[in-house]
């Protein structure tokens, strides 16, 4: 009993202090506690249990009171004439002599860089599209249930908020087709936010950035897309990546692919550990014809993902919903 009183009193002592108090009840000291009940007598059992059951139930108490807390210190008014310091408990406004940029636009800008120093253009998705443009140039079947209006938002005139960033590929194929028929290629991303009918939780956003890929030519492969990904994510993570894919379905590539990436050990992960990381795969047929190029002459691969996955797993984040937040207390921890 007295092991019970002892974590109590330290859990309660770290709680307080804390930046992330719910991280504690993870930790191995409740679990510790936990365990010693299959070692005890069984009359001994309900005592102890009971014990720690009520130290659980203290903990979380404590924890909701913390983040209580937090959250009404975050709606006190900002002393906008205060001197900024980011060592002091109560500071003002962020520098505002350069400004600062969010830490989503300063990745994105980072994800936009490497590609272009690949050789890819870079191109900015739209905010608002049509349905041709979303679904139609894209292969996607008049009965596909990403069309239905619980996948997908739509404005009272039948716009779009695009889902995805693919929404850019029709006009991107489009506008390269006199280069790739003079002997060139086609090789662009585009970027931007996208939006999705999702309930919001720490892994889901309704809405994220995305960016895509596109490349065509006359003998692109399988073999050149993969190598461009690896490229991409070691120069991004900074180290060396074991890859694999698996088949996936994706109406607007044909073969798809699922890539994965085994978590980098300096990311905190383990053998074997794989993280899905984008859809991929050669561009569909049909996607070429609609954009008037002939698939019996080129050949193209595509690929898309989220931003915020690779920027949560680059930093540790843990809640996908801290990005859109606003709490000065988050976006700190990257000046």
């Amino acid at each position: 009993m007295q092991n019970i009183e002892d974590t109590r009193k330290d859990l309660l002592a770290r709680i307080e202090a804390s930046d992330s108090p719910r991280d504690l009840l993870k930790g191995p000291e409740l679990k510790q506690l936990f365990d010693v009940i299959k070692t005890l007598a069984p009359e001994e059992r309900g005592a102890y249990g009971k014990q720690v059951n009520e130290l659980r139930i203290a903990l979380e108490s404590a924890i909701s009171d913390r983040e209580s807390g937090v959250e009404d210190k975050a709606v006190e008014p900002i002393d906008v004439t205060a001197p900024w310091d980011v060592n002091a408990s109560n500071i003002g406004l962020l520098p505002t002599q350069q400004g600062t940029q969010h830490p989503l636009t300063l990745e994105l800008e980072n994800v936009i860089n490497i590609f272009t120093r690949m050789g890819f253009d870079a191109i900015e998705s739209r905010q608002i599209d049509d349905d041709d443009h979303m679904f139609g140039t894209l292969n996607f079947p008049e009965n596909h249930p990403a069309r239905d209006g619980y996948d997908t938002f739509r404005t009272e005139e039948g716009f779009i908020p695009p889902a995805h960033t693919s929404t850019m590929q029709h006009r991107i194929l489009k506008a390269g087709k006199a280069q790739l028929e003079a002997g060139g290629q086609i090789a662009a991303v585009s970027y931007g936010r996208v939006f999705r009918n999702e309930d919001v939780d720490a892994t889901h956003e309704h809405t994220f950035y995305q960016c895509e890929g596109v490349f065509v030519s006359r003998d692109a492969t399988l073999g050149q897309m993969l190598g461009t990904l690896r490229d991409f994510f070691e120069t991004y993570y900074g180290q060396k990546l074991k890859i694999k894919t698996q088949p996936a379905y994706f109406p607007f590539v044909e073969p798809g692919l699922e890539f994965a990436i085994e978590r980098p050990a300096a990311l905190g992960g383990k053998d074997g550990e794989w993280l899905e990381m984008l859809g991929c795969g050669m561009i569909h047929p049909n996607v070429l014809q609609a954009a008037d190029i002939d698939p019996a002459k080129y050949r193209g691969f595509a690929w898309g993902g989220g931003i915020e996955r690779l920027v949560m797993l680059k930093y540790g984040i843990e809640d996908l919903r801290h990005f859109e937040s606003g709490k000065l207390q988050f976006l700190r921890k990257f000046l």
